[in-house]
C-alpha cells in the first residue's frame, strides 16, 4: 500500500471518517487512522464529491480491520 502525501486544504470526508473511525478502533491511535484515511481520499480522487464521505470511510474501515488481524 502506496501512502499519500497529506492534503494541504482541509476535507470533510477526511474529518468525518477520521472521527467515526477512531472511536470505532481506539487502539490504532490517531496517526495510523489519519494515515490511512487521506491515503483512502486520495486514491478516490476520481470519485464523485457526493459519494467520498461513505467510499473513504468504508475503504479505510476495510483497510483497518486487516491492520488488525
Amino acid at each position: 500500500m502506496t501512502l499519500a502525501v497529506p492534503p494541504t486544504v482541509p476535507d470533510p470526508s477526511v474529518r468525518s471518517a477520521v472521527a467515526r473511525l477512531r472511536q470505532e478502533f481506539p487502539e490504532l491511535g490517531s496517526g495510523p487512522i489519519v494515515l490511512v484515511v487521506r491515503t483512502c481520499r486520495e486514491e478516490l480522487r476520481g470519485s464523485p464529491d457526493g459519494a467520498l464521505p461513505e467510499l473513504v470511510e468504508r475503504l479505510a474501515r476495510q483497510r483497518l480491520r486487516v491492520s488488525l488481524d
